[in-house]
């Protein structure tokens, strides 16, 4: 059971990672968002992002909070992996 727990983790994190990072690459390319991959992974990636944007003091144009949250997310399957094997 922890196997199969540990794999749907993994592939959640992974996905969520892949998510954030193409909403990253995508605000880059089609900037009015109005293509339908761009409002899929901003519905993804906005209730992970809010959070930390209202948290954060504002940088002007840069937006840092995707870092973050990449990086939240990995310390975050790092520890329920560790705790599930």
């Amino acid at each position: 059971m922890s196997s199969f727990l540990a794999t749907f983790f993994n592939l959640l994190f992974d996905a969520l990672f892949i998510a954030i990072l193409g909403y990253v690459i995508m605000s880059w390319v089609d900037r009015t968002g109005n293509t339908r991959v761009s409002q899929v992974l901003r519905e993804i990636a906005d209730p992970i992002l809010s959070p930390i944007r209202s948290i954060m003091p504002a940088t002007g144009p840069l937006d840092f909070s995707p870092i973050i949250a990449l990086l939240l997310l990995q310390l975050l399957k790092g520890v329920i992996l560790s705790i599930l094997t």
